[in-house]
């Protein structure tokens, strides 16, 4: 009988106890699956998104390749051109010379033929054409007179046609090289306008590419913030596992010894009814002579102390010494998610509640940290210890109440020694929806 109510008693404090642990750590596990889940398409999504600005990189580099090829053969074109414009430059200067000797020569000749031929046939020289011929010895002289002269007339206007000749030739030279000078800078305007085109572009497509990579490394580091939400909500999931089970253990152990509390009452009770029937049968059973005073009744047993779990409003401690500098709320245009407790000196920071460590990390922001998961009346709850200066448990590790986990400190995004400390219920996500005000929690 006494076997059978003691099972019956554990079978029904375990159930009832089973009950209200695996409803709640479904939907916690269930609100963390859904996290994950989310965080996997959100990471997804930004690693596509990568591998687009990553294409567009490559075919921009395409681009820019080809533009530094261009811009190389436009830089070497532009080097050719102006060393013929110079070429052709020094080449005009060459033939100015020539031209203004031959100017000259002309000139002088110009002079001395007019000068002759005045002479001659204007009287202006000191001997008359006429008294050449006249003054000849024979008709003889006369002729040879007459044919040197003739001969002296053609030379100098064969003299006279070359240097003609040869002027015109000079100047057609020069328009020609003119022309060419023309082209040549012309061009060069061109291939000038074509450079700073194309250097444009590159300007343009060097911003471009600035702008690819700045975008890159942003996905990059949503991807690594992702990776690391997606890391702590794995740890969560363990360490709530590993926290429902050391619930429902102590939910078992609990339940066994007040299960066997009260079966050891029980007895007890049933001991003292049959030896009151054994002693009313005895008493029945003497003479009654005289009457004899009834024993008194065997004094009630005290009842066995039960253990309680703790409850919430005051399951938790004080995490540090220290004084409260920021609470929870508003703060700087952002949400604080807890508080924050600061004194000067080496001072120890400690679980305010048992349970087991989700994480124990540093982080770009917290610094040092610690996340702690609680299973307290069916409820989890996580606590965040941030900014130590370092840390002395590790992940998946079960901590007592009390248990120092580091030492207040400065890291992460601080300003000067504190201990950030936020208190959620139920899994801390990246949104911190589940913050509640830890103090009247610990006070």
């Amino acid at each position: 009988m006494r076997k059978k109510f003691l099972t019956a008693a554990l079978s029904l404090t375990i159930g009832l106890t089973g009950f209200t642990y695996s409803s709640a750590s479904a939907e916690t596990l269930k609100e963390i699956q859904q996290k994950q889940a989310e965080n996997h398409i959100e990471k997804s999504k930004k690693n596509k998104q990568v591998k687009e600005v990553q294409g567009e990189q490559d075919q921009l580099l395409k681009e820019l390749d080809k533009l530094d090829a261009s811009l190389k053969k436009t830089a070497s074109d532009i080097e050719t051109k102006r060393n013929e414009i110079a070429e052709t430059k020094a080449n005009i200067e060459q033939l100015k010379k020539e031209i203004a000797v031959l100017e000259k020569r002309i000139e002088e000749r110009d002079a001395l033929l007019k000068n002759r031929v005045r002479n001659m046939y204007e009287n202006g020289g000191a001997i008359k054409y006429i008294e050449v011929l006249l003054g000849s010895q024979g008709f003889g002289d006369f002729l040879d007179r007459m044919i040197s002269l003739n001969i002296i007339a053609e030379q100098d206007k064969t003299i006279l046609e070359e240097h003609k000749r040869d002027k015109a030739e000079v100047e057609k030279k020069k328009g020609q090289v003119e022309t060419q000078l023309a082209s040549l800078n012309s061009k060069l305007s061109e291939l000038n306008s074509l450079n700073s085109q194309l250097r444009a572009q590159k300007v343009k497509k060097n911003k471009i590419m600035k702008s690819l990579k700045s975008e890159e490394a942003h996905l990059h580091d949503d991807i690594g913030k992702l990776e690391e939400k997606d890391a702590l909500l794995a740890d969560q999931e363990k360490a709530i596992k590993a926290e429902i089970a050391r619930a429902k253990k102590e939910a078992a152990e609990r339940a066994r010894r007040e299960a066997a509390e009260k079966a050891a009452a029980a007895k007890r009770a049933a001991e003292q009814k049959a030896a009151a029937e054994r002693a009313a049968r005895e008493r029945a059973k003497q003479p009654s002579h005289h009457s004899s005073p009834a024993p008194a009744p065997a004094p009630a047993p005290k009842p066995e102390p039960s253990y309680e779990a703790p409850s919430a409003a005051r399951a938790f401690i004080f995490p540090s010494a220290g004084y409260v500098t920021s609470q929870l709320g508003s703060r700087w245009n952002k949400f604080h998610a807890g508080i924050d407790i600061a004194k000067a000196g080496y001072v120890p920071i400690h679980a305010s509640a048992s349970g087991t460590v989700a994480r124990s990390y540093t982080s770009s922001t917290y610094g040092n940290v610690v996340f702690l998961s609680h299973y307290i009346d069916g409820q989890l709850y996580t606590t965040v210890y941030a900014h130590m200066r370092d840390r002395a448990v590790s992940t998946g590790q079960t901590v007592s109440q009390g248990q120092t986990l580091g030492h207040m400190g400065n890291t992460g995004h601080s300003y000067g020694q504190h201990l950030h400390f936020e208190l959620h219920k139920g899994p801390w996500n990246i949104n911190k929806t589940n913050a509640v005000n830890p103090l009247p929690y610990i006070q």
